[in-house]
């Protein structure tokens, strides 16, 4: 296994070794479909207004603002209504001076109107006989200023102006943006392409049956699961047998296809050690750390690869101290910020290692932040792992901390 190195030296050998994942490609998508969670990779820029013309923001009746300033409490005007205007397609006709128009949220103002009356603002509206729901005369009972509850174009987006700025992480306020300005298709980075594998034959899918000395695999879904919400794409999820030349080739074929190598199991200083026997090209070590101790890195065709041990909860911490940052700022988004806190509760921990424990937040409302550990240190206890809401990061230097010691906790 070689010579045991602290974490921080082993997540800069990682970083390093993944370096080159940072520099993606960009891709165009369709507002439409499939942008939710990808990284912008340039400015969106407005090709034109929004507005695109003057309408109205409430439903009420357009007006010139001099033919209603006198209208008060105890002295409304009364004009008559001209016509209609909905929020269609159409330009309605020039106003008149000494009318109104009743007009709908979103509907065009007509040239000459320069001011929404609200409803709630008029009373005693009287319709045509001819016409039921065409309004012949409205008392305002309130004037309005010009330029009140009408939207001029460009109010909110001028043409040339930066609507969404590149990095921007693509929510749906995002895609109403773009979609409003006519933008159908917006250029996303390339989320780095990873290969999934789950190494030992005792591995059944969690839709199989288990059958003597096997279990369901949960490394594989959580992985693939890991890897998406720290922005990569999986495009290679497998399971192989502890046979070291399926292994070979099974990770020859996902180092052609995929930007990343990413296995689990096989790893340690036992006798079916199957991933370390299939690749003598690739550095493994023991880090000062538990959960996760054994670890491996390196080139299998020229692709990174990172061989995780196969315990659960070992495979999941060993993501998130060793990869989460480095596969989320090759995509472009922003690291996963630790938080300090104050421990609840007595912790024990072996002398020379550096401890991760799973925790959960006591208090985490703007007051200072409290965890208490959940579970035990068992590799093996991922329903602990479930119940977590952090890391609680334990230095290698402490074998005791006492309660209200300060901690740095890595988020889930």
């Amino acid at each position: 296994m070689g010579d045991r190195v602290d974490v921080e030296q082993h997540r800069a050998d990682v970083a390093e070794l993944l370096a080159g994942l940072s520099d993606r490609a960009e891709e165009e998508m369709s507002v439409q479909r499939g942008v939710l969670g990808r990284v912008l990779a340039r400015d969106v820029v407005a090709p034109g207004p929004l507005p695109r013309f003057r309408n109205s923001q409430m439903d009420g009746f357009a007006v010139r603002a001099a033919d209603v300033a006198v209208a008060g409490p105890g002295a409304p005007v009364t004009l008559p209504v001209a016509g209609d205007v909905a929020a269609a397609p159409g330009e309605p006709a020039p106003l008149e001076p000494g009318t109104a128009v009743r007009i709908m949220t979103g509907a065009p103002v007509p040239d000459g109107a320069d001011a929404v009356i609200p409803v709630e603002d008029t009373d005693h509206v009287t319709f045509n006989e001819s016409s039921g729901d065409l309004a012949a005369t409205v008392e305002i009972a309130r004037g309005r200023a010009a330029g009140e509850f009408v939207r001029e174009p460009g109010s909110d987006v001028a043409a040339g102006d930066v609507v969404l700025r590149a990095g921007t992480v693509l929510a749906p306020h995002h895609v109403a943006a773009a979609a409003a300005c006519g933008i159908s298709r917006l250029a996303v980075l390339v989320p780095v392409s990873v290969a999934v594998v789950s190494t030992g034959s005792e591995l059944v899918p969690p839709d199989g049956e288990p059958g003597p000395g096997q279990i369901w695999d949960a490394n594989g879904p959580a992985l693939v699961a890991a890897v998406q919400v720290a922005g990569g794409r999986v495009d290679l999820r497998l399971t192989v047998p502890d046979d070291p030349e399926v292994v070979r080739a099974t990770l020859e074929r996902a180092a052609a296809l995929c930007d990343l190598v990413l296995t689990t199991g096989g790893v340690s200083q036992g006798a079916y050690e199957v991933v370390k026997d299939a690749l003598p090209e690739v550095t493994f070590r023991s880090v000062a750390m538990q959960p996760g101790g054994p670890q491996g890195f390196g080139r299998i065709g020229g692709t990174p690869v990172l061989a995780f041990p196969g315990n659960p909860v070992s495979a999941q911490v060993s993501f998130v101290v060793f990869l989460r940052d480095v596969l989320r700022r090759a995509g472009g988004l922003p690291p996963v910020e630790q938080v300090p806190a104050v421990l609840d509760g007595a912790v024990g921990s072996p002398a020379g290692k550096r401890q991760l424990l799973r925790g959960r937040w006591v208090r985490h409302d703007g007051a200072a932040a409290r965890v208490a550990v959940v579970g035990g240190p068992g590799s093996h206890l991922v329903a602990s792992m479930a119940a977590a809401d952090v890391l609680i990061d334990v230095p290698s230097a402490a074998t005791t901390l006492e309660p209200g010691a300060e901690v740095t906790t890595w988020p889930l």
